[in-house]
Parts: C-alpha cells; structure tokens; sequence
C-alpha cells in the first residue's frame, strides 16, 4: 500500500477514486510508564515512555487506515493526515485518514 501526504502518487496515475478512509487508536497510559513519565518531569528532557506509546498508537492506527483501504479495493492512500487528540484525562486518541484510491 502506498501512502503519501500529497494529493498525487508521482509516476502514477489514479484511475479509480475509492473514498475516504480512516483509522483510529485511542491509547492510554500505563501506570508504571505514567510514574516514570512523572519523575522526568522533574529533571526535563524527553519523556520517551510518552513517545513510544505515541509511536505505537500512530502505526495502529495507520495500520487500521489501510485495512479500511483494502476492503475498498484500493492499492493507495492520497492526503493522508494524522491527527491527535486528549480524550480523557490519560488517554489520547490518534486519527489517520486519507482518500483511497486505484492507481497504475
């Protein structure tokens, strides 16, 4: 599958336009990761316990995007965006989404 950011696969041609698609994860944090992340605060820098949980997140839900893809008979993603979102107190939900299409 292959996704890209722009509106147009350079070199190919789309010949059938499948629809929008997404995928979603809301991910929450875990207790003993939230402990660390807390004691970092204290001495800056990175929280990467944060960033890999984040990480993790964003390629389910890319993978679910592509699913969705897929089942529509698609072989790419065009404008794909990602977005981020606090959904509750210690959960954040990622979104991606793009046009599926048909290309040669």
């Amino acid at each position: 599958m292959i996704i890209v950011t722009t509106e147009t696969v350079p070199g190919k041609e789309i010949k059938d336009l499948k629809g929008f698609v997404k995928g979603c994860c809301i991910q929450s944090k875990h207790i003993g990761k939230d402990i660390m992340a807390g004691l970092k605060t204290i001495v800056g820098g990175e929280i990467s316990e944060y960033t890999e949980m984040m990480d993790e997140a964003r390629q389910k839900a890319i993978g679910r995007m592509v699913d969705d893809a897929k089942r529509q008979g698609a072989n790419a993603i065009v404008g794909m965006r990602l977005q981020s979102s606090a959904v509750m107190q210690n959960a954040s939900e990622i979104i991606a989404y793009g046009t599926a299409v048909f290309i040669e």
